[in-house]
């Protein structure tokens, strides 16, 4: 049993920590986001300073960084240090408007963990088609637009949604490179990572799992981010100056179908308990296992063997230190690196259930006296999990009276 020591809540020590213990995990120096800070802490100033008027108008926008109208919350959002139905409260008073557009993108964020939950590792059930390979050449560096999304990617750990689209466009739709090798990528670094949410996106805008690919071309860039061009060496002989063709589609063969993944709609008690289990998922002081057990301890498991076939970026691991750190000021907080099963081995534990694979492989080898339910902004269920339009559809008739 490998027991890690818990840092103290701040920058500095969430550095030592990773690199002291995670260090042989990570694919790249030990470095934390200069803009993001991980913990609940954290992420409740980040939902305060949210003001979502403006937000309809300006959530494309990227350059200059001021112009930008994105609510910068989804990695909070991500590992339930703010859950969507806070989230969705909060902007209640604001413009009618921007609340729609704004409540839209957390049912966009709710529809890739049902999508997820229903199609899982087995990708090719949530495919339409696949791109048929391409060129494969992201030789385009001089590009100031692309440098731009790389830099905040590899630096920052988060982008706004546009020049996601931007990025996995020119990618995969452009240049043929394989859409799930640029998942990766953005998963790799992405504070907000999750195969549910980054997989939809990257589904969505390469057209294999939609009606139709997204184009990216220099239209876009001179409308979102008005001046980028202007300083570009390739200003005169832009490589993305007209659209680009279509690209060519090869069918795809559905994968077997598998359980959906939605855990309990109640707790599921099996005994007494002795500890909380938080796991990535589940992060927040609103998790609900933390939530019924306000005197047991806490113990996360930093998974040595999924880390190690991961290799994320340094940043991501950072921001969980933080968080757990921030955690350890209001809760006792035990620390662990290994296989999960290993490591809670002798405890029984509470846990409320995560909507991703890993999670119902791992909790048949581990004793858990409590399972909760994951804290759903919409109740998933049997139906098909295919376009986010029909699923909002079927979402909104059967939501429950609030």
């Amino acid at each position: 049993m490998s027991k890690l020591p818990l840092p103290s809540p701040d920058r500095e020590s969430a550095l030592a920590f990773v690199s002291d213990h995670l260090a042989h995990l990570v694919c790249d120096d030990v470095v934390g986001s200069p803009s993001y800070r991980g913990g609940q802490t954290s992420a409740d100033a980040a939902l305060a300073a949210f003001d979502v008027a403006g937000y309809a108008r300006k959530r494309n926008e990227v350059h200059p960084a001021g112009r930008r109208g994105a609510s910068g919350l989804s990695p909070y959002i991500r590992h339930g240090l703010l859950q969507l139905a806070e989230v969705w409260a909060v902007v209640a008073d604001g413009p009618s408007k921007d609340v729609q557009k704004f409540r839209d993108e957390l049912l966009w964020q709710e529809f890739a963990r049902h999508w997820y939950a229903h199609h899982g590792t087995a990708t090719q059930r949530g495919i339409r088609r696949e791109l048929e390979p391409g060129p494969g050449s992201m030789s385009e560096t001089d590009m100031d637009c692309l440098a731009m999304v790389r830099n905040e990617l590899e630096t920052d750990g988060w982008l706004v949604n546009q020049t996601r689209m931007w990025f996995s466009s020119h990618w995969a739709v452009r240049n043929g490179e394989p859409w799930r090798n640029g998942e990766d990528y953005f998963f790799q670094h992405l504070l907000d990572g999750s195969r549910a949410a980054n997989r939809l996106g990257w589904q969505w805008t390469t057209g294999v799992g939609s009606s139709k690919s997204y184009g990216f071309s220099r239209w876009q860039v001179e409308k979102r981010a008005p001046g980028l061009c202007d300083s570009c060496a390739l200003r005169t002989r832009c490589p993305i100056q007209d659209w680009p063709d279509d690209p060519a589609f090869v069918a795809s063969s559905n994968a077997p179908a598998q359980p959906v993944l939605t855990g309990p709609s109640v707790v599921e008690a099996a005994g007494a308990v002795d500890h909380v289990w938080l796991t990535a998922e589940s992060l927040g002081d609103a998790d609900p296992a933390l939530s019924a057990n306000r005197e047991l301890p806490v113990v996360f498991v930093f998974d040595e063997p999924l880390l190690a076939s991961l290799r994320l970026s340094s940043k991501r691991l950072v921001f969980l230190t933080e968080t757990l750190a921030d955690l350890g000021t209001r809760r006792t907080v035990e620390l662990r690196l290994g296989t999960p099963s290993t490591e809670l081995d002798g405890l029984s534990v509470a846990v409320t259930w995560a909507p991703v694979p890993g999670f119902a492989r791992r909790i048949g080898g581990i004793n858990a006296g409590e399972v909760h339910p994951f804290p759903w902004l919409r109740q998933p269920n049997n139906k098909a999990v295919s376009s986010f339009s029909s699923w909002r559809r079927n979402a909104e008739r059967n939501r429950p009276p609030q």
